[in-house]
């Protein structure tokens, strides 16, 4: 099974040459060429997530109760139709009112969310939990209690859990120990491998290619699952990349029970 994480930033017409219509095919494509079982994007708009499922027919958006508005930039998944049937699934605000539309607390700079799904592996019958978010970007108090409220979810699931998302942080800070806390038991698929945390494994890029800040976006994973490959996707076709993140993908195989 692959996983996909992938930050598509949001619709925004002073990216001039880096705005959506000039890279919304080149998104697809890469999507496409890598083919995971299951993607998380983060900061995509209704317009944006609209044009990505018709161009990519083998996948359904998983967004149960959403309320679409032209604003929002949502956390969002994509399942492979042919590998996983949904058995359910929500959708909740990281905030201390979480079934209340776009509500934030903590200082939060934007309302954030996280969606997930209980999933059957199609190919085993196995059932296992998928959720993908996107942590705040200012807010260090918030960042830490939207990171909580998922890690609480994970502890409680009591089944397999993958967790993907943009957590806008770096591996061994409060919000990276809390998620990867003994109680959750998700551990840091990069990590996992034993691979280098440096300026080469930096997820944002700011569309020049050139890694920036920290090793943000990750994927989480429960040790029902055996990791056997990861890496960071540069694809770029002369230099113009599909967004200023670079997506981050994983393959897994159950582990032996």
């Amino acid at each position: 099974m692959r996983f996909m994480t992938f930050n598509l930033r949001f619709e925004n017409d002073s990216d001039g040459l880096n705005g959506w219509s000039y890279r919304r095919k080149s998104v697809a494509r890469l999507i496409e060429r890598h083919a995971p079982s299951i993607l998380g994007t983060q900061e995509g708009k209704h317009s944006q997530l609209s044009y990505l499922q018709a161009k990519l027919p083998a996948y359904r958006i998983h967004a149960p109760g959403r309320i679409e508005d032209d604003t929002s930039q949502c956390p969002t998944l994509f399942i492979q139709n042919a590998e996983f049937e949904v058995v359910r699934g929500k959708e909740e605000w990281l905030s201390k009112t979480p079934d209340v539309h776009l509500s934030k607390d903590w200082g939060s700079a934007f309302p954030r969310m996280m969606s997930y799904a209980k999933l059957r592996d199609k190919k085993t019958g196995r059932i296992l939990w998928v959720a993908v978010t996107h942590l705040d970007h200012i807010g260090i108090e918030a960042r830490y209690n939207q990171a909580k409220i998922i890690a609480d979810w994970a502890a409680n699931v009591g089944e397999p859990v993958i967790l993907m998302g943009d957590f806008n942080d770096n591996p061994g800070s409060p919000v990276h120990e809390v998620l990867t806390a003994p109680e959750t038991t998700l551990r840091d698929t990069w990590q996992i491998l034993k691979r280098k945390e440096n300026s080469e494994s930096f997820t944002n890029h700011g569309f020049d290619g050139i890694p920036q800040k920290t090793r943000m976006d990750w994927i989480l994973a429960s040790p029902h699952f055996h990791v056997t490959e990861a890496a960071i996707i540069r694809d770029n076709v002369a230099g113009r990349y599909p967004s200023d993140h670079f997506p981050y993908c994983v393959d897994l195989e159950w582990a032996k029970s």
